[in-house]
């Protein structure tokens, strides 16, 4: 599967896009299907915004960003792709009729990995006569820069798809993790959903601005989670105890604190609290401005980080 050489892509919002692009990177060739009427010019658009930053990080030495076609309908798209990434809106129906289309015309040994951050494999399996080839392959957004992939299969998976699916995802440079049960929202977007819920407790509490407490986050926790990540974090918290001796010190204080963690809901008032909040912190800068800051961030921690893991 690493030596997939075509791709396909169903689905081109940002998502599909940004998968797109990083195919397109690793040298293969990419086919895309979305209905939208101006998908071939956003979908270029992107990869030409995307490619510097992947080839600031080495990622296209291998490829070109015109090997890129368009086509009528899912199962055009599909033709003659080892690897499909499936992207379509987060609605079950939506990606059944997707699945029903694109099944009956998959070659043998082709692999369809569902992007979905917040369905099921389970649920997203009802919409095949039979889902041996379809995995979860749930990425962290935008994924020609985050490394992150959450994978999943389960005994309706047919023998060795997880493990090719893992193999092409290496092969592009991702960092991929195994979940072994399903959970609404996977790993990840549940921790950072939980990271978000306090957050916005502690602003709709008057604790401190919303600026402040993202502020909090990117300058403190965040750094050394780029790192490594809170258990290891919290391991190496306590000297030679190690994780032990860290339970051991602080766990009636972990439990104070769990105790009184909030419970918001995204009413009115809390929506307005953060969408003042967040356009007082960002002080008038546009979403296009925040994404090249947050891109080039991305970027430069990663080149650190790269550098010192190979070191």
């Amino acid at each position: 599967m690493a030596g997939t050489s075509h791709a396909a892509v169903l689905g081109a919002g940002v998502i599909g896009a940004s998968w797109a692009a990083l195919f397109l990177a690793s040298g293969r060739s990419v086919t895309v299907y979305d209905p939208a009427t101006d998908v071939e010019e956003m979908v270029q658009d992107y990869i030409e915004t995307a490619w510097p930053a992947m080839t600031e990080l080495g990622l296209t030495s291998r490829g070109v960003p015109d090997n890129l076609s368009f086509a009528a309908s899912a199962a055009d798209a599909v033709a003659g792709a080892g690897f499909v990434q499936e992207n379509v809106p987060e609605r079950l129906q939506v990606k059944h009729v997707i699945f029903s289309e694109i099944e009956p015309v998959l070659e043998k040994g082709t692999v369809v990995a569902s992007s979905a951050s917040g369905l099921t494999l389970g649920q997203m399996q009802e919409g095949w006569c039979d889902p041996s080839p379809l995995v979860l392959g749930h990425p962290f957004n935008p994924p020609h820069l985050i490394p992150l992939v959450e994978i999943m299969g389960n005994e309706r998976t047919g023998d060795g798809v997880l493990a090719a699916a893992d193999a092409f995802y290496s092969d592009l440079g991702k960092t991929t993790i195994r979940l072994h049960k399903e959970v609404p929202g996977h790993v990840a977007n549940r921790l950072q959903a939980a990271v978000w819920r306090e957050a916005i407790h502690l602003a709709a509490s008057g604790v401190a601005s919303v600026g402040d407490i993202d502020k909090a986050m990117s300058a403190g926790p965040g750094l050394r989670w780029a790192a490594m990540g809170p258990t290891t974090l919290f391991g190496l918290g306590a000297g030679a105890g190690g994780l032990a001796a860290f339970c051991d010190h602080f766990t009636d204080t972990f439990h104070g604190w769990w105790e009184d963690l909030g419970k918001p809901q995204l009413d009115d008032d809390t929506r307005r609290i953060l969408v003042e909040g967040l356009s007082e912190a960002t002080n008038g800068q546009s979403l296009k401005q925040l994404a090249r800051e947050r891109d080039a961030m991305i970027v430069a921690m990663q080149k650190a980080l790269l550098g010192t893991r190979k070191g």
